[in-house]
């Protein structure tokens, strides 16, 4: 009967036997009961900075995270953030040193310039070792999964932050490879002491890898100017 006078607007059956049954119980108004909670948006200027504020301070905060602190529906979160903030979340990527094309014009040059230079002997660059130091840092691994945060338009993409714990890396090669390579002890750097000792086990690798080499006295060391290189006792 409700459905034949009413069309497409009638509440379901379940619905007007619920009211059916409270009218019974004695119920006299049809308006809602009066509840407690929250308003019917939460949307709010106060829910929004709270959330800004939760996002800035903690980047890895899960939306289910953000929803439980404040008390707020993961819907509504998802919104704010998405939305109002107009944050993403990207994953952490290790961002390398780029160099610039004039930088890398340049390399092209003065690789060109030796390689005139060695025409009338073809032969050094098999005798030359090389080699430099450099910091360590340890990372935590993590998945890509992981490492997801919270981005906004105006924010730099974040990048794989490093550790306090880092340790001096040695290595020297030649045009066939490693030929020696060590760790320093955490926090030690390289002096001119350090140095020596580091070149006399150079010597050895050398003695041992490059037998060649050795034998004929014919290998050179190539270094920068580094105090540590360029020191009297060195």
């Amino acid at each position: 009967m409700l459905q034949e006078f009413c069309g497409d607007g009638t509440i379901s059956c379940t619905r007007a036997l619920e009211w059916h049954k409270r009218f019974k119980e004695g119920r006299e108004e049809v308006e809602d009961d009066p509840r407690s909670g929250r308003p019917s948006t939460s949307r709010m200027a106060d829910n929004i900075e709270c959330v800004k504020q939760m996002a800035h301070r903690d980047h890895r905060l899960t939306v289910w995270m953000i929803a439980e602190e404040l008390s707020i529906n993961k819907v509504t979160v998802w919104s704010i953030i998405t939305e109002n903030l107009e944050m993403r979340k990207v994953c952490v990527k290790m961002v390398p040193k780029l160099l610039s094309e004039d930088q890398k014009q340049l390399r092209v040059t003065v690789c060109q310039d030796f390689i005139e230079r060695l025409e009338d002997d073809r032969d050094l660059l098999g005798r030359v070792t090389s080699g430099n130091e450099s910091w360590i840092f340890k990372y935590d691994p993590e998945t890509k999964q992981q490492s997801r945060q919270w981005k906004s338009p105006a924010s730099p993409r974040p990048n794989m932050s490093m550790s306090r714990v880092k340790v001096m890396f040695i290595t020297l090669f030649d045009i066939k490879g490693i030929v020696h390579f060590e760790f320093l002890p955490k926090g030690q750097t390289v002096n001119q002491y350090v140095y020596k000792e580091i070149l006399r086990r150079l010597m050895r690798s050398v003695r041992d890898k490059r037998r060649d080499l050795w034998e004929n006295n014919d290998w050179v060391l190539h270094h920068d100017n580094a105090p540590a290189h360029s020191s009297q006792s060195i």
